[in-house]
């Protein structure tokens, strides 16, 4: 099974900016479809942005369209996640997973990986 780790978090201030990286542990992570999540204390997680494995379908929350972008290095299979504009409601505890990914949503299954999570801080 693919296995995923994130990093990149750290405290920003409101404004900054953080790219976060899911590498995957097998070479055919380039071939699946990925998501990152975010689970914020007492809240619910939910999907952030998700890309396809090959053509080019992304899905962003429409709270972050405009201010993240997510995009894949197959050479270094990775799949980033460029946080812009980053705000306090930003902040939360993000995660990468397998997934299948739709301009609608991404969906996961018991049988998806996901990584350990990477902590984001937004705050002055």
């Amino acid at each position: 099974q693919v296995q995923l780790a994130e990093s990149g978090g750290g405290l920003v201030q409101p404004g900054g900016s953080l790219r976060l990286a899911c590498e995957g542990s097998e070479f055919f992570l380039n071939y699946r479809d990925i998501g990152w999540f975010r689970q914020a204390p007492g809240k619910e997680r939910e999907a952030v942005s998700c890309i396809s494995s090959s053509d080019g379908i992304t899905y962003y929350k429409d709270s972050v369209k405009g201010r993240f972008t997510i995009s894949r290095d197959n050479v270094k299979n990775t799949v980033y996640l460029q946080m812009n504009d980053l705000k306090p409601e930003d902040t939360a505890v993000y995660y990468c997973a397998t997934v299948y990914c739709t301009s609608f949503a991404p969906s996961t299954t018991d049988n998806d990986a996901w990584g350990q999570g990477t902590q984001v801080t937004v705050s002055s």
